[in-house]
């Protein structure tokens, strides 16, 4: 019998987090055994979501529109303009692109076949990225790391949808910037974002190995600003900071789990205590399959519209969190990629990526906003595993290691 649990959830596209205002309490098992009883006695965890707009359901009128990228030939030193190159967004474009090839590096050294592909693209209002893929290597059958940074005006249209508690106001078009490091075209995620000002959503950061013993992981950090409305100058200029890394394993190994939560909770704790349970909680709650009342993984740290902290605060943090991927992925994936494996193991591991697809597909602002708007679909979708599998009715004897961690996927637990 598969464990279960009964959760309250918004409707389809709303982002399953927490308001800003909440700092939610863990409510899971204390300690660090993992303890699986029979499907009568699993407790029943219940998530804490605040409903929020979908871009999804706006008018089209409401929308951001894409402009097509043009592919570039070489890459450029920066893709901001010369006068930003003194402030905050152009040190996090140095940090996005500095952790694009720390990451890229380290995962090509640890495949040692497999290479990356880099596309460099350029947006006509401002901005471009640079996008880089692995596929069909030694490790990993998919990988991509890429960096956006775009700026450009913002129709008044998304901002009154974005500002709710102030829709009776006509502000001319709003300046905005936004740069991130994402294994999906951030562009996509951006534009989403900028129909609800501060707006939460998803930024999927996938690399997919090939053993079903090595987990797949997840990381985003970002960063966004707005200016003033044209026909209000001198307002002042609004920024916040976003961001996360999870682990989405097939197979439990609780000596790995505990090493990737620790290496987030370190990150999290030079800069404040509290920051690691906040974000570890938001991470459960955002990263919900509400049809199938699971979780996508087995977590990590999730945060947006951070503002409230000093600005060089957050961007040390999100600079942390962005040099923690390494450390804490590049040893697990060490220890896991060579160990031998079954077909039925296989076949597991591509039942839990059609979850990883379902999430991406149904429930990531990025990815819906982009096919509805006509974006490019190489982008779009680069985040999806080369295979993943759908059986009917599936369920996993109980007690099995693949129930265990179904079990953790339904119930969220503290690994720490």
């Amino acid at each position: 019998m598969l464990p279960t649990v009964s959760a309250s959830a918004p409707s389809s596209f709303a982002p399953l987090i927490p308001s800003p205002s909440h700092t939610p309490s863990l409510l899971v098992g204390k300690g660090n055994s993992l303890s699986f009883p029979s499907s009568s006695k699993i407790s029943r965890w219940q998530p804490h979501f605040s409903p929020l707009r979908s871009p999804l359901s706006m008018r089209p009128a409401a929308a951001v529109s894409i402009e097509k990228e043009t592919m570039e030939a070489e890459r450029p030193d920066t893709f901001l303009r010369e006068s930003e190159t003194g402030e905050v967004r152009a040190r996090f474009e140095k940090m996005i692109r500095d952790a694009q090839d720390s990451v890229c590096q380290a995962l090509e050294a640890v495949d040692k076949v497999g290479k990356f592909k880099e596309d460099v693209w350029s947006r006509p209002g401002g901005g471009g990225g640079i996008s880089r893929v692995l596929q069909d290597g030694a490790v990993f059958e998919k990988a991509g790391v890429n960096v956006s940074v775009v700026y450009g005006v913002m129709p008044p249209e998304a901002y009154r949808a974005a500002r709710s508690a102030s829709t009776d106001q006509k502000p001319g078009p709003i300046p905005f910037f936004a740069a991130g490091i994402s294994s999906v075209n951030s562009f996509f995620r951006f534009l989403s974002s900028l129909i609800r000002l501060g707006g939460h959503f998803l930024c999927s950061q996938v690399l997919h190995p090939k053993n079903p013993f090595a987990p797949t992981l997840h990381f985003n950090y970002r960063y966004f600003e707005t200016d003033a409305p044209k026909d209000t100058p001198g307002a002042p200029r609004q920024w916040w900071f976003g961001g996360g890394t999870d682990l989405t394993p097939a197979y439990i190994f609780e000596d790995d789990v505990k090493h990737f939560h620790s290496t987030q909770k370190k990150a999290c704790d030079k800069f404040d205590p509290t920051f690691y349970p906040r974000f570890k909680q938001w991470c459960d709650d955002y990263f919900y399959i509400k049809h199938r009342g699971e979780r996508r993984g087995l977590g990590g740290i999730f945060f947006d519209d951070l503002n409230d902290y000093d600005q060089e605060m957050l961007l040390a943090f999100a600079t942390e969190c962005a040099n923690s991927v390494i450390p804490a992925y590049v040893p697990i994936v060490e220890r896991r990629k060579d160990m031998p494996f079954t077909e039925q193991q296989k076949a597991w591991q591509q039942l839990r990526r059609g979850r990883y697809v379902e999430f991406n597909l149904v429930y990531d602002r990025g990815t819906t906003f982009g096919l509805k708007t006509g974006g490019r679909i190489e982008s779009i979708l680069v985040s999806l595993p080369l295979s993943a599998r759908w059986e009917y009715d599936h369920k996993p004897e109980e007690g099995s290691e693949e129930w265990k961690l179904l079990d953790a996927c339904i119930n969220p637990k503290e690994w720490l």
